[in-house]
């Protein structure tokens, strides 16, 4: 008797089971009970343009960790910038949500009265946020120390990190794009969205058909050349505006037309060598205070028997965090790679970087034997991140006292301003997931990622990961990924 009952337990388990979860054909596994939003999801991943695509998708409940969908969950693919969320956790985990970066101005000289006879240097230490405000504020100092002329050079010290401008699998044409920009420990950015090593371009229609264009550079400097090629045409004319930075220069050309009284056009153009550049800002916030300086302005190293002035830091990172993950700032990933890789290891690389960023994803439990990683960013078509993995990391840093600023810092569905809604601001309005759905996008050509967090109308919360890679069609991939996550938000 025992015996049978023992039977009839396994039996109603195995059916049990087999009612929970269904093993699909194509390998995926779904908690199921013949529910709508099961045939609605297999439905959405049957859309051909899907179609000789890879899919990896992985569904946790946010409380247990567990599991209920998986589609592809194990294979890896290209993350695009969903490794923004390995590389913003590392960074918190390792620097701390309150680390600043810093600023710092050196003397070698002496002071006598209001003239200092030496060197002025300008140290920095990775910090990718800084504006022309900060240099004139920095300027300021200096005034206020009395000095007015400068009887040597203005030199800038970027040997906080080390020469490599370019992450491994940069590609050549994204050298002049803002998203491409080369890393420095010493950059500047042209507004608050904070695009380290770059430049706004305007350039706007002159009064006259046949005339040239108006040409305006934030922040402009003699270290930048401007070719302005360009001419204004009819109103009924095309605009037809191409801005090009020439290879291993800082000669900026500009080509093309644009119709009489027609808006502007505005462009971020990533520099060559951002250190000499910034130094030369900095000297133009030195001749704004009043300060005349005898010399030139070049790239060096600060000697040891230098004395520090002034100092400038910068946003904490808790603060950093926005602009970086809300917009997908790779710069910002690249130069907290250099950091990490500096603080733990004493040189800031990308090798050192990429080792803490590794060790950090071991202890949040991930499998680091699994993933492939080649930058901060994510910009590389190398980098290999399973969905799964991706989850699992989501799930783990819930428990981190810094989990609230990594969560704030994602974007949110539908939230029309950009430093809320981000590179999701546009996405899945209108719907309950809007405001609702906090997550990290990604893109690069082939390739569409999304993972992060959605509450559905029941209250339960549930992290998600979805990448496609390999399609041809790039249209409505992401209508897909948007449509996965609202079935997701609407179930009571």
């Amino acid at each position: 008797m025992i015996v049978k009952n023992i039977v009839v337990f396994v039996l109603l388990l195995y059916v049990f089971t087999l009612v929970q979860y269904v093993e699909k054909a194509d390998g995926s596994m779904l908690a199921t009970n013949g529910s709508s939003f099961d045939q609605q999801l297999l439905h959405l991943l049957a859309n051909k343009k899907l179609s000789g695509a890879i899919s990896g998708i992985s569904i946790r409940k946010a409380v247990t960790g567990e599991v209920i969908y998986e589609r592809g969950g194990d294979i890896r693919l290209r993350p695009a910038s969903n490794m923004k969320l390995l590389t913003a956790a590392a960074a918190l985990e390792t620097l701390g949500q309150n680390y600043v970066f810093t600023t710092e101005l050196y003397i070698d000289g002496v002071i006598n009265g209001d003239v200092l006879t030496g060197n002025l240097y300008i140290k920095g230490k990775g910090d990718p946020t800084l504006l022309q405000s900060d240099l004139d504020t920095l300027a300021t100092m200096i005034k206020n120390k009395g000095i007015k002329t400068i009887v040597g050079d203005v030199i800038g010290d970027d040997s906080w990190y080390d020469h490599e401008r370019y992450s491994a699998d940069m590609i050549w044409s994204d050298e002049s794009e803002y998203y491409g920009a080369a890393i420095s420990a010493l950059t500047i950015a042209p507004n608050q969205d904070y695009d380290s090593a770059t430049v706004i371009v305007d350039v706007a229609p002159g009064m006259n058909v046949g005339e040239g264009t108006t040409v305006e550079v934030k922040p402009h400097t003699d270290y930048l050349k401007i070719v302005n090629l360009a001419k204004t045409v009819s109103a009924d004319g095309k605009k037809e505006l191409k801005i090009i930075r020439e290879h291993r220069s800082n000669t900026i050309t500009i080509t093309g037309t644009i119709p009489v009284k027609s808006s502007r056009m505005r462009q971020w153009v990533a520099l060559w060598e951002p250190t000499v550049y910034t130094t030369h800002v900095f000297k133009n916030a030195l001749l704004a205070q009043g300060i005349q300086q005898v010399g030139i302005v070049k790239a060096g190293k600060v000697p040891n028997q230098a004395k520090r002035l002034a100092t400038h830091d910068s946003m904490p990172l808790a603060q950093l965090l926005i602009p970086f993950m809300k917009l997908s700032n790779n710069a910002h990933a690249e130069h907290l790679v250099k950091e990490m890789g500096k603080v733990i290891y004493d040189e800031g690389s990308w090798g050192t970087g990429l080792k803490v960023i590794e060790s950090t994803a071991q202890s949040l439990g991930m499998n680091t034997a699994s993933l492939k990683l080649r930058d901060g960013s994510g910009i590389s078509q190398i980098n290999l991140i399973s969905a799964n993995e991706l989850t699992k990391l989501l799930y783990a840093v819930q428990d981190k006292g810094w989990y609230p600023a990594f969560v704030h810092s994602l974007p949110v569905a539908g939230a029309s301003d950009r430093f809320v809604g981000g590179t999701l601001r546009n996405r899945m309005k209108n719907t309950f997931a809007s405001g609702n759905v906090q997550a990290k996008t990604g893109t690069l050509t082939a390739t569409s990622a999304l993972s992060g967090y959605v509450t559905t109308k029941s209250g339960e919360r549930f992290i998600f990961s979805i990448l496609f890679n390999n399609f041809v069609d790039g249209d409505s991939i992401t209508k897909i990924q948007d449509d996965i996550v609202i079935l997701l938000a609407d179930q009571e």
